[in-house]
């Protein structure tokens, strides 16, 4: 099982551990494309802080990220399973999984990122600002500039067994499952459901969607459950008690729609 997880906006505050060692990280394929991104958000965020704060969207009491992009590449280090700290991260607990749990989530788990494109939860890398809406200047808009590494490099990755999507859009947009891969792919939404005048209405949830996410991602690596497409994905999430909604698509090679039902939202 491959599950493709988005980063998170809030990250560990510094890194302490050794700088930077690119050929270090997982899916070297992407070696090239990430030292383009790097080399071109260090140049912007050391040459002009006010136009690096326009072009990555910072609001002024984020500021200060520019300047430790400057020191991206001599900056300390995390892995990025302790650098992402956002509301999936905090439901998921990496660092509270049993130990079979934490390698399976170091084998099953990849976090796209507009910097790194991709990285696993061991690899080591430092606090950054950048997310994949950017548009650099001079590679335009990240989620279309990783679109060519990420086909030459994820149908590898993916391998022959699930993939469980779990991006939200923003970062499904560097590389969209196709064809025979598509259909082995499970997407998720979750909704809220509750009674008003005794009528069932279901919304989409924004912040607890991601901390529901990460809940699931736990209950499957401590479960050690291995759901060999998303029939048997669905299965096995209701084994583990969440409520799941899911038709097979309509025609082959489409993505599985899987809608998880909460009554609380917590």
């Amino acid at each position: 099982m491959l599950v493709l997880l988005p980063p998170s906006e809030g990250k560990a505050a510094s890194g302490r551990g050794a700088p930077l060692k690119p050929e270090s990280l997982s899916l070297p394929g992407l070696a090239e494309s990430r030292a383009a991104v790097l080399d071109e958000l260090v140049e912007l965020c050391a040459a002009d802080e006010t136009k690096a704060q326009d072009v990555l969207g910072l609001t002024e009491g984020l500021r200060g990220e520019i300047a430790k992009n400057v020191e991206l590449r001599t900056a300390g280090t995390r892995t990025a399973g302790e650098i992402y700290t956002g509301v999936l991260y905090d439901a998921l607990g990496l660092a509270t999984l049993p130990p079979d749990a934490k390698r399976r989530a170091r084998r099953s788990l990849l976090v796209f990122s507009g910097l790194w494109g991709a990285v696993r939860p061991g690899d080591r890398i430092p606090p950054y600002r950048c997310s994949m809406g950017v548009k650099l200047p001079g590679l335009g808009p990240l989620g279309t500039y990783w679109r060519g590494p990420m086909e030459s490099v994820l149908p590898e990755a993916a391998g022959s067994g699930l993939v469980l999507d779990l991006r939200s859009s923003a970062y499904a947009a560097a590389w969209k499952p196709k064809g025979e891969i598509a259909g082995r792919t499970a997407t998720v939404r979750v909704l809220h459901s509750q009674l008003v005048g005794g009528v069932e209405t279901r919304s989409v949830v924004s912040h607890f969607n991601k901390a529901t996410k990460g809940r699931i991602v736990r209950d499957l690596l401590v479960s050690g459950a291995k759901p060999k497409g998303p029939g048997e994905l669905v299965e096995a999430l209701r084994d583990l008690g969440h409520v799941v909604e899911a038709e097979p698509p309509a025609r082959a090679g489409r993505p599985w729609a899987l809608d998880v039902i909460v009554t609380r939202i917590h």
